[in-house]
This record gives C-alpha cells, structure tokens and sequence, in this order.
C-alpha cells in the first residue's frame, strides 16, 4: 500500500494517492481527454477496457504484486495517472509504463513536480525506466528535460 501525499506546486493543491473504486469515471474521462496521446501510443482512441486493464496490465515477467498505480488529483479532480511496476525490468529498477495528464494540466509545472516527488519517494531505486510513444515529442522533451537519455534499451523508452 501507498500512503498518499501532496506534491508542491505554487497555488495547486495536488494530491498523489492510490487510485479507488469511485475514481473509475474520472479516469475514463481523462483517458477521453488523453485521446492524443492514446493514439499516438496506440493508433486508436481510448476504449472503455482501458481502464480496467490499467490494475492487471504488467510486462511480461513482472510480478502483480510489484504494480504500482497512482492518480494525481489537482483541486480535487483527477488529472493525472502513473502506471508503474517496481523490481522490473531488473531487481532495483523501476518501469513507468504510462504517465498521463490531462490536457489542461500539462503545461503548468504538475508533471515535473510529479516526477521529482516520486523519484523522491523512490528509496533504494537503482534504474528508473520510462515509455513514451515513438515520435511523441512532448513527451520526448519532458523526459529529457528530467535528465532521462533517450533511446534506452527498446524503441520509445529512455533512462
């Protein structure tokens, strides 16, 4: 289990916590927002199985109970989501398979603060591992500008 915390951002107040039953509408409203980026992952929009795949979806060899999924909630609206799975693809390492915010949220400093604060909360990691849609540039230049190097060890990933 996660313990939540705020994140600081000047005047936001942002909460990062483990996502619940009821967040299950807000999260299918921001995957329709994130139309975007799901078709640049993807080549289709968000579908209503999305969600629900989001709790069971690991890597091939990943263990579930190294799952990690948290919500960023600005203002008391869901905004964000991190999909991540700990101990893969290596022991120590960390993946970040999907970090999604909300179109009216990006822009504003909630992603690096994001980012910085959970690499804070990431005792003992040792490779921290990120995917990002081959020639999504937004997110290319987000992840450079937290020091990851592009081009890691598979298309569309970086550390």
């Amino acid at each position: 289990m996660v313990d939540a915390w705020m994140i600081d951002v000047p005047g936001e107040r942002v909460l990062v916590r483990e996502p619940r039953p009821a967040d299950e509408g807000p999260l299918l409203d921001l995957f329709e927002a994130c139309e975007d980026w799901f078709v640049a992952a993807t080549g289709l929009p968000s579908g209503p199985g999305d969600v629900q795949s989001l709790f069971y979806g690991l890597p091939e060899g990943a263990d579930p109970g190294d799952k990690v999924l948290l919500v960023l909630e600005r203002d008391g609206v869901v905004s964000g989501l991190v999909d991540a799975v700990r101990n893969h693809p290596a022991p120590g390492a960390v993946a970040v398979g999907l970090f999604l915010l909300a179109p009216w949220a990006r822009g504003r400093g909630l992603g690096r603060a994001l980012a910085e604060s959970l690499l804070a909360h990431a005792d003992g990691v040792s490779l921290v591992t990120a995917s990002v849609p081959p020639g999504w540039r937004s997110g290319e230049c987000f992840l450079e500008r937290l020091g990851f190097t592009l081009g890691g060890a598979t298309p569309g990933t970086a550390e």
